[in-house]
């Protein structure tokens, strides 16, 4: 039996083991994603493939939860040096889009498999319809680039070569996908030496008591958290301004039910799967490590001293209904995956910050957009296709300090590459790369100020994608009292005769000489405005944070000079109302929220769901575009009879139909 001692010196050794793979992949890896961004995951797996050891500071950490163990079971007959591979979403669920490339190797003692090391690299491109194979307006997964389903990728030490062939023949950069498979394997084997390593320090018998045990601490830390919270049941939702060409909003809904030492999370009401590719494909896992991704902030926001791995999931159970965003069937699209898991981590947060408001921060930006360029290199005259930097927004204001600047929740743990880097890998020139001012919403502690990046290309039809652009529409909310932050934005040639506004649009082809501007939201603020101290705001004023404009307009304060008129201040904040409620969504959701009500969501939602999966987006569609001049439930009751009238084919059950008639 570990004791607590030995169990945190097993801790330190299996995280340890994690990290040392981490930095065998950054090392060697070929893609600047890959080795500067940081976007991949390695972990270390029990023998069920159950996640019990990441690294804490390099990679993706919010994969914490994953299990391996359906795409393990799908290969046969595992012998020493084999390594398993797949990037097909809908086979699994391990993998949850297309670039993402999984990996696992079984760890063999004494010819019998102890554990696994696995963990996932994002390809530059995997094919497909675009380049870098993402974008929103996809459709359905056959264009989201070349799958495969869970098999050997290197069968005792020795690579099979009909895999890279058919790959490499399929993606724009065949190099970088390669190099960076093969850099995932040894970091594979790496970890598989340190597992071997701790065994012999160990024993087999204690290694293998004491991976379950650091999951059931896990298990136990997190029940812990739950058990202090109080018992009942909260509702929250969150929008993605954009579920396809349409420009509809997609709503992420959420009943949260707590009891005791566990927690059900109850998506019922979210959007039916949509008509682009912002389906989480959890496969209806009630503890998909996707959908509970914000629930892993949550437990270390509570206790940083909390263990990252499968067991805190336990007390979670998620209900996401068949044919949803959240639950998707094939082939609905899922490249843009990760814009809707920065909505729902969003919308987690608020469904527990009315549980521990005291502990909890306000919104992040949601916008964590990821920029690819493809272009020609006019000195070689090759083809180059890379990702130039991570466009991240500011974290919420926090409850004892400003939110982070340019870098919240949302993909904290990307890195920006050196612009220095980018210039040199792809030919274009960087204008700008930095905080934008005024997007942090205004608190006692300030929202996260917005990243802000500009650059110019050389070549004719360079083409850019911008994943994940989001919240150009409904702004991330304010807490007690903070405000909403600012908008995202994009744009080509801002301020010239020819400047192209595209807002969410994630795709672009530039010419010689174009610019692109590309600007993420800021994180929502935290508390009143007219309660943070007037030094603060000069300060951030001095610094640029701030313009002198906003901090008289959103905090009261006035300044002459850069020093603050302390009378006139006073006076200006006395004159202002006290905030009410608990959330500041911000002008566009409550004008929004105005005509989509409660009740016209609840109506809406009961109707797509007596449908079959694949009318729900088509209804959904046809409801919205008959909403004009129309509100609540009585609205969407009129709009769903001109459907009807139109569309007499749709299957709605009979007496449905009839009421709405």
């Amino acid at each position: 039996m570990f004791d607590r001692t030995n169990l945190q010196v097993l801790a330190n050794h299996a995280r340890a083991a994690a990290e040392n793979m981490g930095f065998t992949l950054q090392r060697t890896a070929h893609s600047a994603f890959v080795k500067e961004t940081e976007d991949f995951t390695v972990m270390l797996l029990n023998r069920k493939g159950e996640t019990f050891a990441v690294p804490m500071d390099l990679g993706a950490t919010w994969y914490c939860g994953l299990t391996f163990g359906r795409a393990i079971e799908m290969i046969e007959d595992y012998k020493p040096g084999d390594v398993g591979f797949t990037n097909d979403t809908y086979s699994s669920h391990v993998a949850t889009h297309t670039p993402d490339a999984v990996l696992w190797k079984p760890v063999f003692y004494e010819g019998e498999i102890i554990a696994w090391t696995g963990g996932h690299i994002h390809n530059t491109d995997m094919g497909g319809a675009v380049p870098a194979s993402l974008s929103r307006a996809l459709t359905e997964i056959h264009q989201e680039g070349i799958r495969f389903p869970p098999m050997k990728l290197v069968k005792e030490g020795v690579y099979d070569e009909q895999i890279l062939k058919i790959m490499t023949a399929n993606v724009r950069k065949p190099d970088l996908n390669v190099g960076d498979i093969k850099a995932m394997v040894g970091a594979l084997k790496t970890g598989e030496r340190k597992i071997l390593a701790m065994v012999e320090k160990f024993g087999r018998e204690a290694f293998l008591e004491g991976v379950e045990a650091l999951m059931d601490h896990a298990e136990a830390q997190a029940r812990d958290i739950l058990r202090a919270m109080p018992d009942g049941t909260w509702e929250f939702s969150d929008y993605a301004d954009e579920d396809s060409v349409e420009a509809n909003p997609c709503r992420l809904k959420l009943t949260l039910t707590i009891k005791g030492d566990e927690a059900i999370l109850d998506f019922t009401g979210s959007d039916p799967q949509l008509g682009s590719s912002l389906n989480v494909p959890s496969g209806g896992d009630p503890r998909h490590s996707m959908l509970l991704v914000g629930i892993y902030y949550i437990l270390y926001t509570l206790n940083p001293r909390i263990y990252l791995n499968t067991g805190l999931t336990r007390p979670f159970t998620c209900i996401a209904p068949q044919g949803t965003v959240l639950n998707p069937v094939s082939p609905a699209a899922v490249g843009m995956r990760s814009l809707t898991c920065a909505r729902l981590r969003s919308v987690l947060f608020g469904g527990f910050s009315q549980v521990v408001p005291d502990r909890l921060p306000a919104a992040p930006a949601g916008n964590n957009c990821i920029v690819n360029v493809m272009t020609t290199d006019e000195r070689s005259g090759r083809t180059v296709i890379s990702a130039v930097n991570p466009v991240v927004g500011g974290g919420g204001g926090m409850p004892h300090r400003d939110g982070t600047n340019g870098s919240g929740a949302d993909a904290a743990y990307l890195r920006n590459t050196p612009i220095e880097i980018t210039e040199t890998e792809t030919p274009i020139e960087f204008l700008r790369y930095g905080l934008a001012q005024d997007t942090g919403g205004a608190g006692r502690w300030r929202g996260g100020l917005a990243t802000e990046m500009v650059f110019k290309v050389f070549a004719p039809d360079t083409k850019v994608t911008a994943r994940n652009r989001d919240r150009s529409r409904f702004r991330p909310w304010g807490v007690l009292g903070g405000k909403a932050a600012g908008l995202s934005d994009l744009w080509v040639n801002p301020g010239r005769e020819d400047a192209r506004h595209l807002g969410n649009i994630d795709t672009a082809t530039l010419q010689p000489g174009d610019i692109l501007s590309i600007r993420s939201a800021g994180g929502g603020g935290r508390g009143d405005p007219m309660a943070r101290e007037p030094w603060r705001v000069a300060e951030d004023v001095a610094r640029g944070y701030v313009s002198q404009d906003a901090a008289r307009k959103d905090y009261g304060v006035v300044l002459v000079d850069g020093v603050v008129d302390e009378t006139a201040t006073q006076a200006l904040r006395q004159a202002r109302p006290a905030p009410k409620g608990h959330f500041d969504f911000g002008a566009e959701r409550n004008e929004y929220e105005a005509q989509w009500t409660p009740e016209a969501y609840a109506l809406l939602t009961e109707t797509l769901n007596a449908l079959p999966i694949h009318w729900r987006f088509f209804a959904k569609t046809e409801i919205f575009r008959r909403m004009e001049g129309r509100s609540g439930a009585a609205g969407v009751a009129e709009a769903l009879a001109e459907v009807l009238k139109r569309f007499p084919e749709m299957p709605l059950p009979q007496q449905m139909a009839e009421a709405a008639q």
